[in-house]
């Protein structure tokens, strides 16, 4: 590898889930405003809006829209008006 192209400031962050309360431990070089203390150690901490823990494609909680069941059901709903104005 390259000397002098990768940052020497790697510590550990907490990343917290701000959905769900969830928390991790990483090693990162990011920048946190606010610090957190965990099992009496203080650690920089990252709020996060969406992580893994909380994200639909990975908890397995995605609604699929059935696209074609909306407009089914639409013309079926509205069926009747747009025979009377038809006439």
């Amino acid at each position: 590898m390259k000397k002098g192209i990768h940052p020497e400031n790697y510590r550990q962050v907490v990343f917290k889930d701000m959905s769900n309360d969830d928390m991790f431990i990483s090693r990162s070089t990011i920048n946190a405003k606010d610090t957190i203390e965990i099992d009496g150690v203080t650690y920089p901490l990252v709020k996060l809006e969406i992580t893994s823990s909380s994200h639909p494609f990975y908890t397995g909680k995605q609604k699929l829209v059935d696209t074609a069941g909306r407009v089914d059901k639409f013309m079926n709903r509205y069926a009747k008006r747009m025979q009377q104005t038809k006439k």
